[in-house]
């Protein structure tokens, strides 16, 4: 296999880890005073409006194999356990312990270099079709399952819901990936690349629809900790 190609492509792959982790940290840091925002704000359009689109230094068409494994935190799990409500796993899913687990089984990305200046530098999805998880809580069973891994800023999980067989909304963005905790990307001896350090937190779309489905009004509020990521993306 051609050196430069494989160092290229495991580039990439941590690239894309690493932007979907990083988004929201981003989003989060432009957002402080008026000024300070107006200024970046201003700063970033001057920097679009002057930036060409670069030739990418590595795209992955097909993203194959590899898992997204979330751990759970205690805090979110006695909130759903204060209210009635049973987690599962759909499909692909496995539960452990306090750690899910869900197969990726797709996606594709395009990178560019992030010293050139052009936004965003990774572009691209991270697909876990057929899994998900599931909330039980009397006689409601909230589905959220096929989860989409986005890098933008801030960096989104879609997913579809569904309440009782019924699909509610699909594509919907459930959890924002905050990375302000992010450890350094390392490869195994296996040749996959794995990120840990994500904070998956409920985004306010998020808490305002569990809180609705599930009759506690304020019961999950905005960003509320989920657990933390760790991604494992094969690149050879």
């Amino acid at each position: 296999m051609n050196l430069n190609k494989t160092t290229a492509k495991r580039t990439a792959v941590a690239a894309v880890a690493m932007s979907a982790a990083l988004g929201l940290a981003a989003c989060s840091s432009d957002s402080g005073t008026s000024s300070s925002a107006g200024t970046s704000t201003s700063a970033a359009a001057a920097t679009e409006s002057t930036v060409t689109n670069p030739e990418p230094i590595a795209t992955i068409p097909a993203i194959s194999g590899g898992d997204t494994a979330v751990a759970l935190d205690q805090g979110f799990l006695d909130a759903i356990t204060g209210l009635g409500v049973t987690p599962g796993v759909i499909g692909g899913a496995t539960l452990e312990g306090t750690t899910l687990d869900f197969p990726i089984t797709g996606g594709t990305a395009t990178v560019y270099d992030k010293d050139s200046g052009y936004r965003p530098f990774v572009q691209g999805a991270i697909f876990h079709q057929g899994s998900g998880i599931s909330l039980t809580a009397g006689a409601n069973v909230i589905q959220l399952e096929n989860f989409v891994v986005v890098p933008s800023k801030p960096a989104i999980l879609f997913a579809d819901v569904s309440v009782n067989g019924e699909l509610a909304a699909p594509s919907f963005p459930l959890f924002n990936l905050n990375g302000t905790t992010l450890e350094p990307v390392t490869v195994d001896s296996s040749g996959n690349a794995i990120l840990t350090g994500t904070k998956v937190e409920v985004s306010p779309a998020a808490a305002e629809f569990l809180n609705t489905t599930l009759g506690a009004p304020g019961a999950v509020p905005d960003n509320f900790l989920v657990g933390v990521a760790t991604l494992t993306i094969p690149t050879a």
